[in-house]
């Protein structure tokens, strides 16, 4: 896995809407949050407490982030998968365990649901179909 240096330092968001950001803030310290382009509001500015960044706390935000993703999936929404396509990749990014190279994005990115989901035995919504099959897509 990733250090939280390495990840600071080498993580591009490829989101619109920075949400990759915002969930892997939760991992870095209030005086550090700038170096991933995040500024607090004043108002809560001095409360950030960030959560140890560990193996057990990714897998706990990517088993949501993978529901989530295959939610928006599921339910053909474009925008919303795509992005959580982006968010799911990061976090194979930051594992390093076989994932982080997946570029496969078909039917709003349930292929990299699904591997994901297998690999560390979440909810797989999907049972045995690969994510890529015409059901899936939007002309179904």
């Amino acid at each position: 896995m990733k250090t939280l240096e390495q990840v600071i330092n080498g993580h591009v968001s490829k989101t619109i809407d920075g949400r990759d950001l915002y969930r892997f803030m939760q991992f870095v310290p209030e005086e550090r949050l700038s170096e991933i382009r995040i500024t607090l509001k004043p108002e809560y500015v001095g409360t950030h407490k960030e959560i140890p960044f560990t193996k057990e706390n990714v897998l706990k935000q990517l088993k949501q982030d993978v529901a989530f993703g295959f939610e928006k999936a599921l339910n053909k929404r474009g925008i919303s998968s795509e992005l959580m396509w982006e968010v799911v990749s990061m976090w194979n990014w930051i594992l390093e365990e076989g994932l982080e190279d997946f570029r496969e994005y078909a039917q709003y990115g349930l292929p990299l649901f699904k591997a994901t989901a297998v690999k560390y035995g979440f909810d797989n919504p999907i049972g045995d179909h690969k994510g890529n099959e015409r059901q899936y897509s939007e002309a179904w």
